[in-house]
């Protein structure tokens, strides 16, 4: 692995940065504004401004808000709802009471039926939302009044307060449109702290204060998010003065470190990124080929050199701080050993030094994203870890236009990761039921010990039988790997601007249009 980026032509930066004069100087309001403006380079943008498709599913939309909404420790604060839910007895009951001073920015009254209306359209088989699964557990959702909602469970489900962070949509706007196809996609209307202006896909998407948020008018008037894939490019363009903030791999980060004005902020992540191992590969669906990787990996050396430090070795989806992390499950970095499990298993070296089984050669093609430093560093790595044990692993980049038709036979540099419930993650990477289904399940593993833990999980309400069944999922999956988990990687932020109340939160893989120092721009004060 050489470590090296791969670096952008001074003429290609010189065009990005002509094309840029759209976004407004930091130091501008912009667009009618004549209060601070905040200019934020991120590198992806949504598919789609609406919550009914997905959008701001975890909160942090910033267009919108949820019933609940997460603090700085991410625990759940009322945010629509005027208090935390009453839940019942049995767990299969949840009762939430409803602010009454809330409207939509088109001057719509909030009320229960704009809830109702939102997660029935999601639960609706003909909505397009990847994520309807999640409130698999949600057997009706019923308006008692205007102000009250109430959910009944077809189970106990211990985490489903969490899933009520889902923005809410306004049934008078969404409610005429076509849910998939619709205006609403683009030109959202919500309740949020802020109002979207415009969208140029590619390029950006600005904001301007919500005047009548209910909970008070945000100090920085207009908000930017310039969309840039290229890590060296948004750099470039904070340096120049284009931008106030940007997320940034660390190294890029450090070269920052001695910037006048400017501050590096580090946050903790659930963050990972790893190497799925496509069970319909006939290499990487051998489980002795995927037990050998798994302890081949020198994660630590990943820590320090592709992330400086700004991370921490992964043993599985739940990082090692978090409480649901099953102590014994660590792997151990073994090559000697890794070389046993597949000469056991009947892979032979062969002439080239590639192991050979049955004529067929231990190889495969492992993609990442172009343009994604760290994930193209983590792959290299992998593969010369992978190599030393005589696996051949072919590195190709390329759009996820290109990656997601291979991802059935060829492994991919995946990210993930949620900070809040084991459920949230493991679910969605393991069970069978999700076996294909998009970036779901996209080794399409299947296991049955795994499939019947994480049904327990997901649907007991006592907590130590919950932390019991998430043990021995992972413990599960440490014999029979799913991933190859590399490293839980720190987001790292340059940051300009003299505000106060600017904070992180422990961070799902999700960054950059609502989470991030900005997580929560809408209480940014000006510094004194």
């Amino acid at each position: 692995m050489t470590g090296r980026r791969i670096r952008t032509t001074a003429a290609a930066v010189a065009a990005v940065l002509l094309g840029a004069a759209g976004c407004s100087s930091p130091s501008e309001g912009g667009e009618g504004s004549s209060g601070p403006s905040y200019v934020v380079g991120i590198a992806t943008e949504p598919e789609t401004l609406s919550p009914l498709l997905g959008y701001g599913k975890d909160g942090n939309s910033k267009i919108f808000d949820g019933l609940l909404s997460r603090d700085a420790d991410l625990k759940l604060t009322p945010a629509l709802a005027a208090e935390l839910p009453e839940a019942s007895e049995d767990g299969l009951t949840y009762t939430y009471t409803l602010r009454e001073d809330v409207a939509f920015s088109d001057g719509t009254p909030f009320t229960a039926a704009d809830v109702v209306f939102t997660y029935e359209t999601i639960l609706d088989e003909d909505t397009n939302n990847p994520a309807r699964g999640e409130l698999d557990a949600i057997e009706s959702v019923t308006a008692e009044g205007d102000h009250r909602v109430v959910f009944r469970l077809k189970y106990p489900y211990a985490a489903f307060p969490e899933r009520t962070v889902l923005p809410i949509a306004s049934e008078a706007v969404a409610g005429k449109q076509d849910v998939n196809t619709g205006a609403y996609n683009t030109e959202p209307v919500g309740t949020g702290p802020y109002v979207l202006t415009s969208w140029s896909r590619g390029e950006k998407l600005s904001f301007r204060a919500n005047p009548d948020y209910w909970g008070g008018e945000p100090e920085v008037e207009k908000l930017t998010m310039a969309v840039i894939g290229d890590d060296d490019i948004r750099a470039t363009r904070l340096r120049s003065g284009d931008l106030d903030a940007a997320v940034l791999p660390p190294d890029l980060a450090q070269t920052f470190a001695d910037s006048d004005g400017r501050k590096i902020v580090t946050a903790t992540s659930a963050d990972f990124r790893g190497v799925t191992m496509p069970t319909e590969n006939e290499v990487t669906g051998d489980r002795a080929v995927r037990r050998a990787l798994d302890i081949a990996t020198d994660r630590t050396a990943m820590v320090d050199n592709i992330l400086d430090g700004a991370g921490r070795v992964a043993h599985g989806a739940v990082p090692t701080v978090s409480p649901w992390f099953a102590e014994g499950t660590e792997r151990p970095h073994d090559p000697a050993e890794a070389q046993e499990i597949l000469q056991e298993a009947g892979w032979e070296p062969g002439e080239d030094g590639v192991r050979v089984k049955d004529g067929r050669r231990a190889a495969f093609t492992l993609w990442y994203p172009a343009g994604d430093q760290v994930r193209q560093e983590h792959a290299l790595a992998f593969a010369g870890d992978a190599k030393k044990i005589g696996v051949d692993v072919t590195v190709e980049s390329g759009t996820w236009e290109v990656i997601e038709p291979a991802m059935k036979e060829d492994a991919v540099l995946a990210g993930g990761g949620n900070p809040t419930d084991p459920d949230f993650d493991l679910y969605t990477l393991f069970h069978s039921d999700l076996a294909g289904d998009g970036f779901h399940n996209m080794a399409r593993y299947a296991n049955p010990a795994v499939d019947e833990k994480l049904e327990e999980g997901r649907r007991s309400a006592d907590r130590e039988a919950r932390g019991a069944a998430y043990d021995a999922v992972q413990r599960e999956l440490r014999d029979d790997p799913g991933h190859i988990f590399l490293t839980h990687i720190d987001h790292v932020y340059v940051m300009s601007g003299d505000w106060e109340n600017v904070t992180t939160q422990v961070e799902p893989h999700d960054h950059g249009l609502g989470t991030g120092p900005w997580w929560n721009i809408e209480d940014w004060r000006r510094g004194k």
